[in-house]
């Protein structure tokens, strides 16, 4: 076995596209109360040497992550994916409580920001919205227990082997020309997978 990565201490950022700073900025200070503590402004990309006039902005939560957003200088936000569904991508962040999701759904509706949920995930609970880029967020509070979690762990390899067994045998189904009066294949590994099952988007 080949030796162990060097550790992953966790985020320190997450960095997308913004249309106008300003705008971003007043969504996440003002509204979700992340402080805005530094700004980069350059004409050219450090790390590929190409001429881009930008400014690089960082809001920093509790644990010491950011999440950062780049501003172009043509007003324009990122496009979505086309082959991928708004709800796939998106941030999910930490709120320490039930008691402070409710709050939070409550003052987002309050400044206007369409909610969705709360939605229970029976290991999480949920909030779901966008910011004025397109970006979808998840303001989320891990209800699970330690043992819950704990076993979750211990099945995720069986999981994603299930899965992908599942996976390849419907794919393999769409390909095949369909049989008159064939029974369909039970969904392959269904059974084998944890209640992390329940959880979706």
């Amino acid at each position: 076995m080949s030796e162990a990565f060097v550790p992953i201490r966790g985020l320190h950022h997450y960095a997308y596209r913004c249309r106008d700073c300003e705008e971003t900025r007043a969504f996440y200070e003002d509204v979700l109360g992340l402080p805005l503590v530094h700004v980069i402004r350059s004409d050219i990309v450090p790390s590929t040497g190409e001429h881009c006039p930008y400014v690089h902005i960082f809001f920093r939560m509790t644990d010491g992550s950011h999440l950062a957003f780049f501003d172009l200088g043509d007003n324009v936000a990122a496009a979505p994916s086309p082959n991928t569904p708004e709800w796939v991508n998106h941030i999910a962040l930490r709120v320490d409580s039930i008691d402070a999701l409710r709050e939070a759904k409550a003052r987002l509706e309050a400044a206007g920001v369409e909610v969705l949920g709360i939605t229970d995930h029976h290991i999480i609970e949920s909030i779901y919205f966008f910011d004025p880029n397109g970006i979808r967020l998840e303001l989320t509070v891990p209800t699970a227990s330690a043992e819950t979690t704990a076993r979750h762990a211990r099945e995720a390899h069986a999981a994603v082997e299930a899965w992908t067994r599942e996976k390849q045998a419907r794919l393999a189904g769409a390909a095949a020309v369909p049989v008159a009066g064939a029974a369909a294949a039970p969904a392959v590994g269904a059974a084998e997978v944890s209640d992390w099952g329940a959880m979706d988007a």
